[in-house]
């Protein structure tokens, strides 16, 4: 940074600064971590010495909050892959359930949203379809912040619920699904080579809330990649450039994936390996009735507390879930 020439790129300078704040941040953890326990050990010496309870009280407290903050730090030390520290773009599909499965895509959709906000991520909704009925078909989610896919992608993978339908007028027990999908947004993606005559653009009218100007032109956008099949679609932006180039990173992150997917395929039909395929399987079961429990089929973490984890209290099943692969990634070695 303290080179003459270091904002003549502007945009590399500012990767530069960002990945010393990361680095900053982590080094910073650890100083205050061992802080922390040094203040505790004076905080004991003074007890013992004096026969404080106060201060023997306060070092209890104070280690409680070290052991939290340890843990915190613990975990991101499994945070550890290529993209894990990206941005990431969330895709959340309606599956079997008919409406009840549109109207449970829209409940995902506000679970993660109300997750990104409490993890204190920029979040926005860059394009969501509408139901027939109600609910959603499908939406998109971008969030930023550090480790944002490191964390979500433990939620690649189909959603169960199980509860009495609001939609059925007998009141009946009803199963409906939807799918989740994670794709990190890297600096890696821009160097997608993306020809403009593999691609189809679509334009239509935003169908979603947006004000007056989205509802009443064609400023909505749909790129399909001919040679992939990926279809990715952009409708939060006011104007259809913005919307066209928002469309363009999703897609070039979703061409990274499949080219990440297709390597990791090569490696495990040489090593004679088969990996686990998340995307298409069942991860984790929502059951709202005949009883209240939330339960992680890859962990087997489980609560009963329905309504937290629907408001966004996702963190204990993440954080399972990236220690039980650490487990599964250590046996296998």
């Amino acid at each position: 940074m303290s080179a003459q020439d270091f904002w003549e790129d502007r945009e590399a300078a500012e990767k530069v600064i960002k990945s010393m704040k990361s680095v900053k941040s982590a080094v910073h953890s650890i100083e205050k971590l061992a802080q922390g326990v040094e203040d505790v050990q004076v905080l004991l010496e003074l007890a013992d010495s004096e026969s404080d309870e106060e201060s023997l009280t306060e070092a209890d407290l104070e280690t409680q909050n070290l052991l939290a903050s340890a843990e915190s730090l613990e975990l991101k030390t499994l945070l550890n892959g290529k993209y894990d520290q990206s941005n990431a773009f969330l895709e959340i599909q309606s599956g079997a359930g008919g409406t009840d499965a549109a109207d449970w895509t829209l409940m995902v959709q506000r679970m993660f949203i109300r997750w990104g906000e409490k993890q204190g991520y920029k979040t926005s909704v860059i394009d969501e379809q509408p139901g027939e009925e109600a609910g959603l078909k499908s939406s998109t989610i971008h969030f930023v912040g550090d480790y944002s896919y490191g964390y979500l992608r433990s939620e690649s993978g189909v959603h169960r619920i199980v509860r009495i339908s609001p939609f059925d007028a007998q009141a009946r027990r009803q199963t409906a699904f939807c799918s989740v999908r994670v794709t990190p947004e890297t600096d890696l993606a821009e160097g997608v080579e993306i020809v403009d005559a593999d691609l189809r653009i679509d334009t239509y009218r935003a169908s979603g809330a947006g004000g007056q100007h989205v509802n009443t032109t064609d400023s909505a956008v749909r790129i399909t990649h001919m040679p992939t099949g990926i279809v990715v679609q952009c409708q939060n932006e006011r104007s259809q450039h913005a919307n066209k180039a928002q469309a363009l990173r999703v897609l070039k992150a979703r061409i990274l994936e499949v080219q990440e997917e297709k390597r990791r395929a090569e490696m495990d039909a040489i090593q004679g390996t088969k990996s686990e395929i998340a995307f298409g399987s069942q991860i984790r079961s929502y059951v709202m009735h005949p009883y209240k429990m939330i339960k992680d089929h890859r962990s087997d973490h489980e609560t009963s507390n329905v309504d937290a984890v629907l408001d966004g209290e996702l963190q204990p099943f993440i954080e399972h879930w990236l220690r039980y692969q650490n487990r599964e990634e250590t046996e296998s070695q």
